[in-house]
């Protein structure tokens, strides 16, 4: 399927996302991998996960961008190297069908989350919040933001300790709103971010960026 949607938050950030309906096959003819890439691939045992780590390379080249501009450091995170001026950050978030990245001149973190029943099983682990949400009213929805959020904002930090429960905090919210803030408070400092969020079909996409 083309490009799904893209969200133009501002001059300098850009989301794009993906719906997968394409097959596997039919994705790897239509990009073009450097050698690690394919041997990453071909560690994958999921066809789901690699369909969606292919459609993010359909992604990049939607920005005139490819595989080889993308690599990875030792902890995981992704970085895009180019030509341009102004060094570009990038996040990369994947869920069944959909995949999405966010492209911007300053750290942003993205995620995309099927809404699920199952959210509500392991709020504990990762949520404190639920003391302002009333599991009457959107309760699920809500969840996912919050972990959208944490996630989002550990993807800025990608900091080994980093607890979702423990050290994040999203403040209280509106769905309408499309947007709230949260603070992270982790080795002695405290940081503010700017939280948004909105649905595409019955996924639940959120991304962050530091407030300043």
């Amino acid at each position: 399927m083309p490009l799904h949607h893209i969200i133009q938050h501002d001059t300098n950030t850009k989301i794009l996302i993906w719906k997968i309906t394409e097959t596997l096959h039919e994705l790897q003819t239509q990009v073009v991998l450097k050698p690690s890439t394919v041997d990453r691939i071909s560690t994958m045992k999921s066809e789901i996960h690699k369909c969606a780590f292919l459609a993010v390379r359909k992604l990049l080249q939607e920005i005139n961008l490819s595989d080889a501009n993308l690599h990875y450091d030792l902890l995981g995170k992704p970085h895009l190297k180019t030509n341009n001026v102004t060094p570009l950050e990038i996040s990369i978030t994947h869920s069944h069908q959909f995949a999405a990245i966010i492209v911007s001149s300053q750290k942003v973190g993205i995620d995309i989350e099927l809404q699920r029943d199952k959210i509500i099983k392991i709020a504990d682990k990762f949520s404190v919040e639920q003391i302002f949400l009333n599991v009457k009213q959107n309760y699920i929805k809500k969840l996912t933001v919050i972990w959208g959020a944490k996630e989002s904002i550990f993807k800025i930090k990608n900091h080994k300790g980093i607890s979702f429960k423990n050290h994040i905090i999203v403040n209280p919210f509106h769905l309408n709103n499309k947007k709230t803030t949260a603070v992270l408070n982790f080795n002695k400092t405290e940081e503010l971010f700017e939280i948004y969020f909105t649905e595409i079909e019955n996924y639940t996409l959120v991304y962050a960026m530091p407030k300043t």
